[in-house]
């Protein structure tokens, strides 16, 4: 029996790793720069392109949203990203593919 999850594996390796980010909080994209590099020991650096442009495709196809969260202090202008449920179900999803490699 197929997954509503399924039609999103594999995960490229970027996207992957930015839903991996947002599981653990609201970030906007250069927090998410930061701890892809934590999370990937440095071995994963995007650039800005490629994550905003990354970051776009998830919010197209619903893993990922606009959040409402904002830091104190921060600059107003940055857009913070949450992940959505089928965002979480899709992370969890591949997370097992790679477990079960």
């Amino acid at each position: 029996m197929h997954s509503p999850t399924d039609a999103f594996l594999p995960l490229p390796d970027l996207h992957f790793h930015i839903l991996l980010a947002l599981a653990e909080s609201d970030a906007h994209g250069w927090a998410v720069i930061k701890r892809i590099r934590e999370l990937a020991q440095r071995r994963a650096s995007p650039s800005s392109g490629s994550l905003y442009l990354a970051m776009l495709r998830l919010e197209e196809r619903g893993l990922i949203a606009e959040s409402a969260a904002w830091a104190a202090g921060d600059d107003q202008r940055r857009r913070y990203y949450a992940l959505t449920p089928l965002g979480r179900a899709v992370l969890r999803a591949e997370t097992a593919r790679l477990t079960d490699l």
